[in-house]
């Protein structure tokens, strides 16, 4: 496939990487990271990402709102005070549904002259919001330029300072940041389309501009952050945390629905699979990386040509081969302990006209609808003191289900969300009358 890929695209070069369960599995180089003189890539080869980077400075966003030092629903001006268009929110900016113009103002794409800090932010006077906010989805690479900015505010250091600190460091990416070793890296090439010849494109430095696209990164190091996307360690990011970022608030395609965005990932729809990740745009250089997070199978694919390579498409073509080739292990079932918490409560319950079986699975309680094994349909719950129990995932989420006791201490009707629930069905009739008794 990469072979294939790299000769229809017709890249120098073409890297790519397949994660499994947490660590780099497999990798191919397939001709010249650099032409003259030729020298093939290896797994520490850096290549420009672009927007890749996008993901890291969304990350670091949550890892501040995780800390309570900033807030989703935060207006841009309370971190940038005077900030224009101040009343867009982090939300917005990090889903690419604030309305502003896509780009920093000027001709950057020009002229390869990106803003320092004070440019960025006195050109923000200049910029449009070309759509109301969470109107539709348009991608804004000044949106993140911004966030940059909030990241510098509250963490109280450099966004590069923050970003070594905070991840590239953990994850043991050496071979990443903004400075490439330049007796390694890989050189950026136009080819042009009808003589087939190579180009060099000039290394593009984005300044402040740099946490929408600046990082150079490995197969190596981005199999590492593909792992960390796929199942974050816990000191380092909250799961629940990459489950939010990795759910759609806004869908890329109107018609189809099979592309969204998330808060910093793309998600796009495989057959049954959703797949998170980015592509990466910048001179001479084509990225992609996707992440299956259910059975932790992920892709990296890196390219050193500036236009006519789909590396999002094949990064997830490997994705899907490897998934469809090696599904995941089922883990290994254990009978639970008993828990005095769950007497009463087990088993058949009737709400609406419909049967609902409450039962403990490795140690927890769910419910489900009794006639569809759908698992949107099912809810884990968690204990919340004294008969009462808290919706922690799936259906309600949020809700709170509640325990009625009879005067022997029998669990005699549950509410779930306010909904009544029954040992044997009941009418909205029957439930109004019973109530009415009462």
């Amino acid at each position: 496939m990469v072979r294939a890929a790299q000769r229809d695209w017709r890249s120098p070069s073409v890297s790519a990487g397949v994660v499994v369960d947490g660590g780099l599995a497999w990798s191919a180089h397939v001709g010249s990271a650099r032409l003259e003189p030729r020298a093939p890539a290896t797994d520490d080869t850096a290549y420009m990402i672009g927007s890749i980077t996008k993901t890291f400075t969304a990350v670091l966003v949550l890892m501040l709102r995780d800390e309570g030092r900033l807030a989703l629903d935060d207006r841009l001006e309370q971190h940038l005070p005077g900030a224009h268009h101040g009343g867009v929110t982090v939300r917005a900016l990090l889903g690419h549904v604030s309305g502003l113009q896509r780009e920093p103002v000027g001709r950057i794409w020009e002229t390869l002259d990106a803003p320092d800090e004070a440019q960025l932010m006195a050109g923000l006077g200049l910029a449009e919001q070309v759509l109301p906010a969470h109107a539709w989805f348009h991608y804004s690479n000044l949106a993140y330029a911004l966030l940059g900015q909030v990241v510098q505010r509250v963490d109280r250091r450099s966004w590069e300072e923050a970003l070594q600190a905070r991840l590239l460091d953990p994850l043991g990416m050496r071979h990443t940041g903004l400075v490439p070793d330049e007796a390694t890296r890989a050189r950026g090439y136009a080819v042009h389309p009808h003589a087939a010849t190579a180009t060099e494109e000039p290394r593009f430095d984005l300044l402040a501009a740099a946490p929408l696209g600046g990082l150079w990164s490995s197969v190596a190091d981005l199999a590492r952050y593909a792992a960390f996307v796929a199942d974050p360690p816990a000191h380092l990011l909250a799961a629940a945390t990459m489950d939010q970022m990795c759910r759609p608030i806004v869908m890329v395609d109107q018609e189809q629905w099979r592309n969204g965005y998330g808060l910093g990932y793309e998600l796009s729809r495989h057959g049954d699979r959703v797949l998170a990740g980015h592509g990466g745009s910048m001179p001479g250089f084509l990225s992609g990386i996707k992440v299956h997070r259910t059975e932790r199978v992920g892709a990296v694919v890196l390219t050193n040509v500036t236009a006519g390579a789909t590396p999002l498409d094949l990064a997830a073509g490997l994705v899907e081969t490897v998934t469809d080739a090696l599904p995941a292990m089922a883990p290994t079932w254990a009978p639970s302990q008993p828990d005095a918490a769950f007497d009463g409560v087990l088993g058949s319950w009737w709400s609406e006209g419909e049967e609902l079986v409450f039962e403990v699975r490795d140690g927890q309680l769910w419910s489900r609808l009794a006639a569809q094994s759908l698992p949107r349909l099912e809810t884990r719950f968690a204990a919340e003191g004294v008969d009462r129990f808290r919706a922690v995932q799936g259906r309600e989420q949020g809700e709170l289900l509640e325990l009625v006791r009879d005067g022997d201490g029998r669990v005699v009707r549950m509410y779930f969300a306010t909904y009544a629930f029954t040992r044997e069905p009941a009418t909205f009739a029957d439930l109004a009358d019973r109530s009415t008794k009462r």
